[in-house]
């Protein structure tokens, strides 16, 4: 994802300005990463990491192989320019399919709960759905992963608690920063990383891929503004007093005058009233 301290939006289009904007890696994602790296390591699984953008998104792709990735695979286009969560769906599920031709049958799928730039939380799922795969959402702790029955038990964060939940491979998670904390790269891992060139796929490697489903024209997403939210003036008032209890009563004073108690209670006499 484009670094959100670095977002600018196109006013033309109403799009994110991606070229000269540093890629960095989604905060939960690398949690996700994590977890698939400490289940190969249980299991000697394989962990393939992918992402759509534009080329410098090879930046983060190289910190996912020196963490311990295996391969990294990055789809990008100027085709895929301009995509929604739909269309972003689509073709990562393209991309996980051509995985499977690749390296082998894909077990499980790892995805953050959200982007931080878009907070939708709706590509994770949108794969599932395209590719039939159970679904586990907000997972704030693996269990235990059985490659012989074939099973994941999580535990998952919910609005109004949590839950135990188990499924059948294969299954997509979508990470917690809760799950795991995420590891640094090892000194051969940093060197495995800086020489390791992605694998590149574009629209002519995805022979079935249906165009209209793709960039703007597969997007119903319409952003009809963008704006940045004007500042607010804030002002500020010291009180003083000669001894704690004055300065309270004059901040009471104060808060009465600007008819704050209209809209929180009221205070009176250095004390709070709801």
């Amino acid at each position: 994802m484009p670094d959100s301290r670095e977002i600018r939006i196109d006013p033309a289009t109403n799009t994110l300005i991606r070229q000269g904007v540093p890629s960095i890696v989604n905060f939960y994602d690398l949690h996700g990463l994590e977890e698939a790296l400490r289940i190969k390591e249980e299991t000697g699984a394989r962990v393939t990491v992918v992402t759509m953008g534009p080329p410098p998104a090879e930046k983060s792709l190289k910190t996912c192989i020196a963490l311990g990735a295996d391969e990294a695979v990055l789809v990008t286009d100027r085709g895929f320019a301009g995509a929604d969560t739909l269309a972003t769906s689509y073709v990562l599920a393209k991309t996980i399919q051509k995985v499977e031709q690749e390296w082998g049958k894909v077990d499980m799928v790892f995805c953050g709960k959200q982007t931080l730039d878009g907070d939708t939380g709706q590509v994770g799922p949108g794969i599932a759905c395209r590719l039939d795969l159970e679904q586990l959402t907000y997972v704030s702790e693996v269990k235990q992963v059985d490659p012989i029955r074939r099973t994941v038990r999580v535990g998952r964060k919910l609005e109004d608690g949590a839950e135990t939940v188990e499924t059948r491979m294969p299954v997509l998670l979508t990470a917690l920063k809760e799950l795991n904390r995420v590891r640094r790269a090892s000194l051969p891992g940093v060197i495995r990383g800086h020489r390791y060139k992605p694998i590149v796929w574009t629209t002519a490697d995805f022979p079935d891929l249906d165009r209209s489903q793709i960039g703007l024209k597969g997007s119903p997403t319409i952003v009809a503004k963008t704006w940045v939210p004007e500042a607010k003036k804030v002002t500020c008032q010291w009180l003083s007093g000669e001894n704690a209890q004055a300065a309270a009563a004059g901040a009471c004073d104060a808060l009465w005058d600007n008819n704050l108690p209209a809209r929180l209670g009221w205070i009176r006499g250095g004390a709070v009233h709801d």
